[in-house]
């Protein structure tokens, strides 16, 4: 399952980077090293989770870059769709952008400890979640600024 959704995951990155470089050069490169910094520390994840899963170290490579490869086929899907589909780019980038958010605030507040049998929790729970808002305009902030350059 972790493999599946993570090669979902990859090739809405590669739809990204190739509706990116059909807009421009500079869209596409900074698209690419965004997603480079968030696909580094999940890859790194995901083959944690793989290993721990009981995997070989070589079973978990095998498997990490069978679905990383489904970012080249999201690439080559974006830039066949963005060079023949008028207008289409901006859709591309609302979908990845919303996935990025949703797989964003999936992980996080699925890992975030629940506070609800602790009385004295509740100030520190709603600090919690408010930093996590903050840092998710933030995350919105900087893949659209990126994005729409």
């Amino acid at each position: 399952m972790v493999i599946m959704g993570d090669g979902l995951h990859n090739f809405s990155d590669g739809l990204a980077i190739g509706a990116a470089f059909t807009e421009s050069l500079s869209s596409g490169l900074s698209t690419s090293v965004a997603v480079f910094c968030h696909e580094l520390p999940h890859e790194l994840g995901d083959f944690a989770v793989l290993l721990k899963a009981g995997m070989t170290v070589r079973q978990a490579i095998l498997y990490n870059v069978l679905s990383a490869m489904m970012a080249y086929l999201g690439m080559v899907t974006g830039i066949l769709i963005g060079h023949y589909a008028e207008n289409i780019c901006m859709w591309i980038f609302a979908l990845t952008a919303g996935l990025f958010m949703y797989v964003a605030l999936v992980d996080m507040v699925s890992r975030t400890p629940s506070l609800h049998h602790h009385r004295r929790g509740g100030c520190g729970k709603l600090l919690g979640q408010l930093l996590l808002m903050i840092l998710l305009l933030l995350y919105y902030y900087i893949f659209c600024s990126l994005w729409l350059q």
